[in-house]
């Protein structure tokens, strides 16, 4: 598997990274801001991936910690 990190891609791969792994876990054609996520973050080279997932579930804990995330965009 090749790197996904900011520092070994560019933004054209990067955002073919992330519309290649929303394509691929859902089947309800969803959209890259359907998730949640604000992918274009990690795609202009500000945050990685595990740093954005990170956030996601870190807030989704704090304000829903009795349920389990419904978004089947998230990646």
């Amino acid at each position: 598997m090749e790197s996904i990190l900011i520092k070994d891609t560019t933004p054209e791969q990067r955002r073919k990274i992330v519309m290649d792994s929303i394509n691929q876990w859902s089947d309800s054609g969803c959209d890259i801001g359907d998730s949640g996520i604000d992918y274009e973050k990690y795609i202009n080279g500000e945050k990685e991936l595990a740093q954005l997932n990170a956030e996601y579930q870190a807030n989704y804990i704090v304000a829903y910690p009795e349920e389990q995330p419904k978004n089947s965009c998230s990646m």
